[in-house]
């Protein structure tokens, strides 16, 4: 019995501690690109250089959380349909 109630606190407090993050952060970065924006190239040289533009985060190097995208979605669900 108390270790179903310790699994449903650890449960709640993870949920709680993400949805904190999505509403003070809504975004993360591309895990393509790791935030750059761009692919990472070398020259001949072995020098970094700027390679081409993510196109999963379209060059932003940002990418919506998934708890930021259900909250948007039952947000406009609810603005639709209570117009």
């Amino acid at each position: 019995m108390p270790s179903t109630l310790l699994a449903i606190a650890c449960l709640l407090a993870i949920t709680l501690g993400y949805g904190s993050v999505c509403a003070v952060s809504p975004f993360g970065n591309c895990r393509k690109c790791r935030g750059w924006g761009f692919a990472m190239k070398t020259d001949r040289k072995g020098r970094a250089k700027r390679g081409k533009d993510c196109r999963r985060c379209k060059a932003t190097g940002k990418r919506i959380r998934v708890g930021r995208h259900l909250y948007n979605l039952a947000a406009r669900l609810h603005r639709d349909g209570t117009r």
